[in-house]
């Protein structure tokens, strides 16, 4: 008999914003295949997946519609982001300082920058835990990576308010 598996097979984004950036682009794409590879998606009152994942935004709220592997909708998680709005403002901030510390010569302001990112990330990925988890059950680098989707889909919308200081 086969096991359940609780795993994503297929993530996408709303494509629905105009801008676009290379390296959201590039950081979507990195999330998404990283999510992919290894990934824990516990949908609560599932039987087993592999499940896929459509992120979009609806009336200033994430949406999270969750399928079965054959498209066939199971569950959408409506989740409000007034939660994150700290955590992605200032992840958002911390990403372009590290953008522009790369352009610098010296590891030393890069390697601070990055701890300060991490920690921020980790901080997200908890609160994205707990605020999913009446619905799906994630482990911590599934969050994680789930919150670098979050933002890159947030950093599309042109003067996105929850980015915005």
């Amino acid at each position: 008999m086969a096991t359940a598996d609780f795993r994503l097979c297929d993530v996408s984004l709303d494509r629905s914003f105009d801008r676009r950036d290379a390296r959201i682009e590039r950081e979507q794409a990195l999330a998404i295949i990283d999510l992919l590879e290894n990934n824990t998606f516990i949908p609560v009152g599932h039987d087993g997946g592999p499940y896929r994942l459509r992120i979009e935004m609806a009336a200033g709220r994430l949406v999270l519609h969750i399928s079965d592997e054959e498209g066939t909708l199971a569950v959408s998680h409506y989740l409000s982001l007034t939660p994150f709005r700290r955590l992605l403002r200032d992840y958002t901030q911390i990403c372009e300082s590290y953008y522009d510390a790369i352009r610098c010569p010296g590891p030393e302001r890069l390697e601070a920058i990055d701890m300060g990112r991490r920690g921020l990330h980790n901080e997200a990925a908890e609160l994205l835990k707990e605020r999913l988890s009446t619905r799906v059950s994630v482990d911590q680098d599934t969050a994680r990576r789930l919150f670098t989707l979050i933002c890159a889909l947030l950093s599309r919308g042109v003067d996105n308010p929850l980015l915005l200081t």
